[in-house]
């Protein structure tokens, strides 16, 4: 017989004791309480799955078995409530690993073997050759052959019931190992449980000490890093230290020797005091020198305008325009003054041919040669530089507290709005008298802030339009509503007028001025007549109202600067016939003559100290009052033009200005506080 092995369910058992993980097997064994309901044959075929069987009548069966049986644990299949190795955590001992190690083995071997039966030897193998085929007539032989085989049966029926037997006894030890293994392994995952739960715990304290230990290495990297920068920032400043302490040294020796200087210095400050002293002493009567020579200067400056006379009158031819007919030789002559050509020239001839005179023979009757003078006349090629610089010392009389009016008179296209504002284009050549005067002003007045004075400039611009007074400044809201203008006191008891609706713009620069002349010429009644394409029919009335102050010295002084374009001044025809359009123009030149008629009453009642001046006949006069009384200086600009088809017109202009040229009005006064 071959030695005993090792029965199947003692190694599950020690694989359970070990506490190692085992692999499911399928198990043969039969379910605890079950019924072995099989035969025999059943029984052979279950327990010798290899085992070939031959039947035949007449021959015996050869049972032929190469391997030892197994036991009959690993034999029976498995079925549903098969108790099933429990799972074990690793590394739970050296008994485990040995058990693992031998399921592995079991299960790696392929098919179960079957195990030799204890205490019974394996049936030897039947040599005998099955007998030939007996013939039918031998019965005796054929019952000899079927006792045979029946008692070949009866013996194998025997060898199973004993293998049977011995496979129950087999069977009810395994139940009863499986009871308890199973007991077992409940036990063992209770505490597989126990473990794993513990693992996990250990396992996750793990991470958390890991993840700790590398925030430390971070922040241990960092401390690092800093102790090094504080290392080299500390040798940094160990080395400043040294610097500083080389510098302080150095800085000692210099106190040192900056001390021995001072003490020589202070002498010499003391020294310069007094010379300060001495300074400021005479810089003190030199500012007294120098206010009481700018008051000098402006009294010989006003008593050089006076002598002038307070009311000038100037007069400029302008120049043939293209497309115009050139004028006869000799229609305009400008005589020479007492100191020959180099003198400006102050008088002016002009001769009048007239058809409707002739001789006795019938010949034309010689042109009439009509003589004017004026205290400055400009010839057609005069520029507007040259015409500016004979009135710069009247503009600046009203930085001195003088009220100042210059006016521009003549017919319709004679070029007084030229003369006033000059041309349309950007030429500084044809700049016009209103922003060369600002100009001027401003100029003047950045010279007097180093004596002192400090200046303000306040402008506005009104046209008078049929006896109405309209806003040429007016945008937005105002200029759509177009509310009249009056002309009002500007408060109870005082001189000052003021026009109520209308702009008042302070003004600092040249190009603020140019702005207002630009929005101004955009809102001026314009028309067109005979004698021109574009005639302003209204009186345009530029003021600047300069406030001066010294601060040192309280003194204060203050008046208007009034620059005047006035409407043409032509007559009416009598035999013009009258549509719609010429009685709109017909009523404008009537109220245009009409307020030009009053200025020269005004001029004329000042001139004969009048008791009675009319101003409020006409809201031009009223407007300019103070500019036209006894403390202002006055100018006025007779336009002409050299056409000879004008020199009608050009006779009127000549005459009027003549008249006020005559007059003389009393002394100026400044406007001083």
């Amino acid at each position: 017989m071959e030695p005993q092995q090792r029965s199947p369910l003692l190694e599950v058992k020690g694989n359970i004791e070990l506490k190692r993980p085992l692999v499911k097997a399928p198990s043969r064994l039969p379910l605890p309480g079950s019924r072995l309901k099989r035969g025999p044959d059943q029984m052979e075929d279950a327990l010798e799955p290899k085992k070939k069987r031959t039947r035949g009548l007449g021959t015996a069966t050869k049972f032929a078995s190469s391997h030892p049986r197994a036991p009959a644990l690993t034999t029976v299949p498995q079925t549903q409530g098969q108790i099933s190795a429990p799972k074990v955590p690793k590394k739970t001992g050296p008994r485990c690993s040995t058990a693992v190690a031998t399921v592995l083995k079991n299960q790696k071997s392929g098919p179960a073997v079957p195990a030799q039966k204890p205490c019974t030897a394996a049936p030897p193998k039947l040599g005998v050759k099955k007998p030939s085929k007996r013939p039918a007539w031998d019965l005796k032989g054929q019952i000899c052959d079927l006792n045979a085989e029946l008692k070949c049966c009866r013996e194998k029926t025997q060898t199973l019931d004993q293998e049977n037997q011995q496979l129950r006894s087999q069977l009810q030890e395994a139940q009863q190992q499986a009871t308890a293994l199973g007991i077992e392994r409940r036990t063992l995952e209770g505490e597989l449980a126990r473990v794993q739960a513990q693992a996990e715990q250990g396992q996750q304290e793990l991470e958390n000490l890991s993840t700790h230990v590398l925030e430390l290495e971070e922040r241990l990297g960092t401390q690092e890093g800093l102790v090094q920068e504080l290392q080299k920032e500390q040798l940094g400043f160990q080395e400043e230290r040294r610097r500083l302490a080389t510098l302080l040294e150095e800085q000692e020796r210099r106190l040192q020797a900056s001390e021995a200087a001072l003490s020589g210095s202070r002498a010499e400050v003391a020294s310069l005091r007094q010379e300060a002293a001495a300074q400021a002493a005479l810089l003190a009567e030199r500012g007294e020198r120098l206010h009481g020579l700018e008051m000098e200067r402006r009294r010989l400056h006003n008593q050089l305008q006076e002598l002038k006379g307070n009311i000038r009158v100037f007069c400029r031819v302008r120049p043939v325009l293209p497309g115009e007919p050139t004028p006869t030789p000799g229609f305009l002559l400008f005589p020479s003054g007492p100191g020959g050509p180099s003198d400006p020239p102050t008088h002016l001839s002009l001769f009048r041919s007239d058809e409707r005179r002739g001789t006795l023979s019938g010949a034309p009757a010689p042109p009439t040669r009509h003589d004017f003078s004026f205290d400055r006349i400009f010839p057609p090629g005069s520029g507007q530089d040259e015409v500016f610089e004979e009135i710069a010392m009247l503009v600046q009389s009203a930085l001195d507290g003088y009220p100042v009016c210059i006016f521009a008179y003549g017919q319709t296209g004679s070029g007084k709005t030229f003369t006033m504002e000059g041309g349309p284009g950007a030429d500084p050549q044809e700049e016009g008298l209103i922003p060369r005067a600002l100009r001027h002003l401003f100029s003047v007045a950045q010279e007097l802030s180093s004596q002192g004075w400090t200046y303000s400039f306040v402008a506005s611009y009104v046209e008078i339009y049929n006896e109405t007074v309209r806003d040429l400044l007016a945008t937005g809201t105002r200029k759509a509503q177009g509310g009249e203008c009056e002309i009002r006191r500007a408060g109870p008891g005082s001189e000052e007028l003021t026009v109520t609706n209308a702009r008042y713009v302070p003004v600092s620069c040249e190009k603020e001025v140019e702005a207002l002349l630009y929005l101004a010429r955009q809102n001026r009644a314009v028309a067109r007549t005979a004698q021109n394409e574009r005639s302003s029919r209204s009186h345009s009335v530029f003021q600047l109202q300069i406030s001066g102050e010294h601060a040192g010295r309280g003194l204060q002084c203050g008046a208007p600067l009034n620059l005047v374009d006035l409407a043409g001044s032509e007559r009416l025809d009598p035999g013009l016939a009258l549509g719609p359009e010429e009685r709109e123009r017909l009523r404008e030149t009537q109220a245009i003559n009409s307020s030009l008629s009053t200025l020269g009453l005004v001029i004329m009642a000042l001139s004969n100290k009048e008791s009675h001046v009319p101003y409020r006949n006409s809201k031009l006069t009223y407007l300019l009052q103070n500019s036209l009384g006894g403390s202002a200086k006055m100018l006025m600009f007779v336009n002409i033009s050299p056409l000879e088809e004008n020199v009608s017109e050009s006779l009127n202009s000549l005459r009027f200005a003549s008249k006020v040229n005559q007059c003389v009005i009393g002394t100026a006064q400044p406007n001083r506080k």
